[in-house]
């Protein structure tokens, strides 16, 4: 290549006079500014090439339960724990229970309801027995073969047969499970307001989770 560059100048500047060793002097300049030039450039291109390629972290979503787990009891064909897709409804369950038996009125079940994970579905729960006495209503316990209800799926008017619990009372227990989920233990029932010790003590051996 210096030979070349050689030749170049010395064509261009011959007219010029230079000697030889001028000659090769201005080639060695020249050489010089060239691979000067071309360093630079190598580095340029690095430079926007790396510029070019950010890193870019991607957020992972957090993974979300796919499946709740509900148990379906009482009057139904196949009473057992089923699993069925997050979001599924009350009346799904049931389908899976295989149905209620001929004769169950589950008028009293929300079949509309969005089901959570550990829920509890009662079929053919109890229903309220009301008797007159003096003018008044009074609500009888529940019979020893009704069973408990369970706080976790009852409904409002199966809640309100309770000795007790009024229809304010049972719409306060939904509403609790419904925005803390339900309960984990019979004693939660304590959080809810207006749910006093004696009241408690009372239905602690009617209910269950």
């Amino acid at each position: 290549m210096l030979n070349r560059i050689k030749i170049f100048i010395s064509d261009k500047y011959f007219e010029m006079g230079f000697s030889k060793e001028q000659e090769r002097a201005v080639a060695i300049v020249f050489a010089a500014f060239l691979a000067l030039g071309g360093a630079f450039f190598a580095l340029a291109q690095g430079s926007a090439s790396s510029a070019a390629s950010p890193v870019i972290s991607i957020p992972v979503a957090p993974t979300i339960a796919s499946v709740i787990v509900v148990d379906v009891s009482g009057k139904v064909i196949k009473p057992g724990v089923y699993k069925l897709p997050t979001g599924s409804r009350a009346i799904d369950a049931l389908t899976l229970a295989g149905g209620a038996k001929a004769g169950v009125d589950t008028s009293d079940i929300n079949l509309a309801h969005v089901l959570v994970d550990g829920e509890q579905i009662v079929v053919g729960a109890p229903k309220v027995v009301v008797s007159s006495s003096k003018g008044s209503k009074s609500k009888s316990k529940l019979s020893a073969s009704g069973g408990p209800i369970s706080i976790n799926s009852a409904t409002a008017a199966q809640l309100d047969s309770l000795p007790g619990i009024g229809p304010v009372m049972a719409a306060r227990i939904i509403a609790y499970r419904q925005k803390s989920g339900p309960f984990k233990a019979i004693d939660e029932l304590r959080k809810v307001p207006g749910m006093g010790a004696a009241k408690f003590a009372e239905i602690s051996n009617l209910i269950k989770l």
